[in-house]
């Protein structure tokens, strides 16, 4: 088998725990990849936002079986403090925690992400940052006489002083939201958090405070992210992955989002990981604590629930899924 270019090299990952949901998903994380990287040269951050002013309570973790598991597991603990977001953006946790990292290549992981294989399998070139496309046509949501997806999308590249026509996918038509350069920011990475993170906490504030003109009608929570990604990587000399890192998304990675939503979709190899980490007793007795491990995994309703879609015919839209589970009770949180 022919050696992927970059595979092998050291790096770290990059999620965020707080209290709640996300501490749970933070177990399944760093169980996966401990199952499916026994040998993983980097450190698994694990950042998490510190009580203070932007927060009304404390978001850290108090739960010390927790704290316990993901520290056996070999996740190291990240405290970082809010500066600009905090409880009105949690978004914005993934763009603040990023210097606090040390400065080395990372890749960024949301909490809620499987890991179902070997990252040697990924050919990443971390000074050619990109991100992942496992995304919809949710923002910009056009007005009937307001500016367009180009000229949307212009104003922005403008008010950074960006190059605009090189992000363009020739391929899809003109005003169709697939041909402006736009991810999902479940995944992303780069040789420098200090100077990503920097320009990514510099770029969404901006936008956030001070946005163009052709932005007035559009909301920005909780798209904030996501329209600042893309630039931010376009301005590193990065852009759409390549097929050396459909791992990502694909064999490695599995952003699931919920529960519910890896039953009904996802394939049969992330529901055989998903269940084999989740039945290794350190990891059970933890997870079982929270309702949504309890019935989707430690009960049957993730396999009710999968018997409701046929994989190989999926609907398009992710609401028309998360309906049909709702509809039948199988949505949990």
């Amino acid at each position: 088998m022919a050696k992927v270019p970059g595979a092998g090299q050291s790096f770290n990952i990059l999620a965020i725990m707080q209290a709640g949901r996300l501490q749970h998903e933070a177990v399944l994380l760093a169980a996966s990849l401990r199952h499916c990287n026994p040998g993983f040269r980097g450190q698994l951050f694990l950042a998490e936002p510190q009580p203070g002013p932007r927060w009304q309570e404390d978001p850290r973790v108090t739960n010390s079986a927790v704290r316990e598991l993901l520290a056996e597991l070999g996740a190291v603990f990240l405290p970082f403090e809010n500066k600009v977001f905090g409880q009105s953006y949690p978004y914005g946790n993934k763009i603040e925690a990023l210097t606090a990292l040390p400065d080395e290549p990372f890749l960024f992981l949301d909490t809620d992400t499987l890991i179902t294989g070997s990252f040697d399998t990924v050919g990443f070139d971390f000074t050619r940052p990109s991100a992942s496309m496992r995304r919809e046509g949710t923002w910009p949501e056009l007005e009937l006489y307001g500016p367009g997806y180009a000229a949307t999308w212009k104003s922005l590249y403008d008010r950074f002083g960006l190059e605009f026509d090189s992000t363009l996918d020739l391929s899809q038509p003109d005003e169709y939201w697939q041909r402006y350069l736009y991810f999902n920011a479940g995944w992303f990475f780069h040789q420098s958090p200090q100077a990503f993170g920097q320009r990514f906490l510099d770029y969404a504030r901006e936008i956030r405070d001070n946005r163009p003109d052709a932005l007035v009608c559009q909301t920005l929570d909780p798209w904030l992210d996501q329209i600042a990604l893309p630039l931010v990587i376009h301005s590193f000399g990065g852009g759409r992955p390549g097929p050396e890192l459909a791992g990502l998304d694909g064999d490695v990675t599995c952003h699931y989002r919920t529960l519910p939503l890896l039953y009904a979709r996802e394939s049969d190899h992330a529901v055989a990981v998903l269940e084999e980490v989740c039945n290794q007793k350190p990891v059970k007795k933890v997870l079982r604590e929270y309702e949504a491990f309890r019935r989707m995994v430690f009960q049957p309703k993730g396999r009710k629930a999968r018997a409701l879609f046929d994989r190989s015919d999926l609907p398009h839209r992710e609401h028309v899924i998360r309906n049909t589970l709702k509809r039948n009770g199988f949505w949990y949180r």
